[in-house]
C-alpha cells in the first residue's frame, strides 16, 4: 500500500452517508505502527463531508 511506503503526503475523502450494504475497507492493510494520520481539515455540508488528512511516518 502507498501509505505504508511513504509515497503519500496528504489525502482527501468525500464522505457521503449512503448505505449500500457492503464496501471496501478504506484503510485495510495500512500499518498503524509505521503511519500516523493528522486531521487537517473537515468541511461538512448537507450531503457530503470533505475530510483532509496529512500522512506522517511514525
Amino acid at each position: 500500500m502507498h501509505l505504508n511506503a511513504g509515497l503519500v503526503d496528504e489525502f482527501s475523502i468525500a464522505l457521503s452517508p449512503v448505505l449500500f450494504g457492503a464496501g471496501t475497507r478504506l484503510f485495510d492493510g495500512v500499518d498503524a505502527s509505521r503511519v500516523a494520520l493528522e486531521p487537517v481539515r473537515s468541511e461538512p455540508s448537507s450531503r457530503v463531508t470533505h475530510l483532509t488528512y496529512a500522512v506522517h511516518p511514525r
